[in-house]
């Protein structure tokens, strides 16, 4: 451990709580079992956005793999952070096959992409495409975050549906993909649900997140109920 890694565990330490450790580490069981420090992620995420300003960060994002589920959180929003495009898509490429949970893997939302919408569509195939569990369920969840509202495409959809995975948490986030298009794309995705394109147990899923959606209207997830599968 060098000098500003041990520096930068030391500020997570002092931000560590043993009961939200505990409660972490039930939430989040593929994360490396006495990696939770505690730290709270409004803490986590001034700490990084401090780190950034500074160019303090730039050391601790060379350091990988990290021990700490903490320390790939703050990774996570440091990445967030960075305003370089090219750069951020090459950090994020280095981080992913590290990330081994769904905290840190739905987290990690660099603000950068939003303006480079066209530009990061090869990454998000390429993504979706790994072999990895939590590098497939980001590119799913980028897709989700920015092509669902004003550069939809019918195409995108479904990509995803095409994703075939035996990982639950691969699958969970294929259920939140369509269950949050039904709220923003409802005519152009519904007839996923009504021609059961989905696997039976991403179908239900999809219904079942629509159904507790505020962003679904209440004729829709009346319309969806009559659906599910069985």
């Amino acid at each position: 451990m060098n000098v500003r890694e041990e520096e930068i565990f030391t500020r997570l330490q002092a931000m560590g709580d043993e009961a939200n450790a505990a409660f972490q580490s039930r939430l989040i069981p593929t994360a490396q079992p006495g990696s939770f420090i505690g730290a709270r992620t409004p803490a986590l995420r001034a700490f990084a956005k401090e780190l950034y300003k500074s160019g303090e960060g730039e050391a601790f994002l060379r350091i990988l793999p990290h021990r700490y589920f903490d320390e790939n959180q703050l990774h996570a929003f440091l990445l967030s952070e960075e305003k370089d495009f090219e750069r951020c898509v090459r950090r994020v490429d280095a981080f992913l096959p590290y990330v081994d949970n769904w905290a840190t893997c739905d987290q990690l939302s660099p603000k950068v992409f939003k303006k480079h919408r066209e530009a990061l569509l090869p990454y998000i195939k390429r993504w979706m495409a790994d072999a990895h569990p939590f590098t497939v369920r980001f590119g799913i969840g980028m897709l989700m975050q920015h092509y669902l509202d004003e550069a939809f495409d019918p195409a995108y959809p479904a990509r995803v549906a095409a994703v075939c995975s035996d990982e639950y948490y691969v699958n969970m986030m294929i259920a939140w993909y369509f269950a949050t298009a039904l709220a923003k794309q409802y005519d152009a995705v519904l007839p996923y649900i009504t021609k059961k394109r989905l696997s039976p147990w991403i179908h239900n899923k999809t219904i079942q997140k629509a159904v507790e959606s505020f962003r679904v209207s209440p004729e829709h997830k009346e319309a969806l109920k009559e659906y599910r599968i069985s």
